[in-house]
């Protein structure tokens, strides 16, 4: 249980920033972080070592947070939307600068939560949490080939969506 204790305190910080930046929230991430590390525990006896503890642990966060998603996506179609609950919140606005990356993070952000699970898992892998392909391949269970791939696709598809704010941004400019 202390050896236990101590891979916690050392993988916790990048299991709550991984789950973070996967489903786009900060609510909820200790029941998901909580979850990740249970499964992590019933998972130790049966590790064998053939990617390090950290891989092992990056795939036990993706199915985690693909749990989630498909439990939110049953609760959605049985709870109707109610668009007085929904509320916008303006950011203070600061020097133009400033306000401008901020739009631009919350545009990134928002098109990242739109895209599907894979391509935003694969996306955040690789850029904000530095992963290679290598990596990436043994997290996602997938040959390298197809992560190169689904990157390069997923990429792609986030460079549309941004193109599409900027001319937004730029036709209210």
């Amino acid at each position: 249980m202390e050896e236990f204790a101590d891979l916690v305190e050392q993988y916790e910080a990048m299991v709550f920033r991984t789950l973070a930046r996967l489903t786009g929230e900060r609510e909820g991430l200790e029941d998901l972080a909580q979850e990740v590390f249970l499964r992590l525990f019933r998972a130790l006896p049966h590790f064998q070592g053939r990617a390090r503890l950290s891989t092992f642990l990056y795939r036990i966060i993706v199915n985690v947070v693909n749990d989630e998603w498909s439990r939110r996506q049953v609760a959605r179609r049985m709870d109707p939307i109610d668009e007085e609950t929904q509320v916008l919140v303006d950011s203070d606005p600061g020097p133009d600068e400033l306000l401008e990356q901020s739009l631009f993070r919350d545009a990134l952000e928002e098109s990242l939560a739109q895209m599907k699970l894979r391509d935003r898992a694969i996306l955040i892998l690789y850029y904000q949490e530095g992963r290679s392909y290598g990596e990436i391949a043994a997290i996602l269970d997938l040959p390298m080939g197809t992560v190169k791939a689904r990157l390069h696709r997923a990429r792609e598809r986030l460079k549309d969506t941004m193109k599409e704010w900027i001319q937004q941004c730029k036709a209210k400019c």
